[in-house]
């Protein structure tokens, strides 16, 4: 099916910004929605942001509502997010993957998973 790879973390300083890239070098994705998954050291995996691949609808965890945008480019096959206004708490692995049905609000709704990217904010 879809091969996801991930790219644009590094590191970057409190209220900074990052712009992550998710390519799919696989299959056209034809599902319901793509999206931004992360993992803290230590912490479970938890949804961060979603975007409907066909109507381009998004959804978004509270904490990073206002200050992350998720976006498509369909046709390159390619998913984006803008991080804005960073702080120590959004440290973590972000990592892309695909959702086939609704609500694809939580972990559970997504499979494919990308390798990961890091992303380091320091105060």
């Amino acid at each position: 099916q879809v091969q996801l790879a991930e790219s644009g973390g590094g590191l970057v300083q409190i209220g900074g910004s990052l712009r992550l890239s998710c390519a799919n070098s696989g299959r056209p994705f034809r599902g319901y929605a793509m999206g931004w998954l992360r993992q803290a050291p230590g912490k479970e995996r938890e949804f961060v942001a979603a975007i409907s691949w066909s109507s381009g609808n998004t959804y978004y965890e509270e904490s990073v509502k206002g200050r992350f945008t998720i976006s498509r480019d369909y046709a390159k096959n390619t998913m984006f997010l803008q991080m804005n206004n960073l702080k120590p708490e959004d440290t973590a692995v972000y990592y892309c993957a695909v959702a086939f049905g609704p609500p694809a609000t939580m972990t559970g709704d997504y499979e494919s998973w990308g390798q990961g990217t890091q992303v380091t904010v320091s105060a």
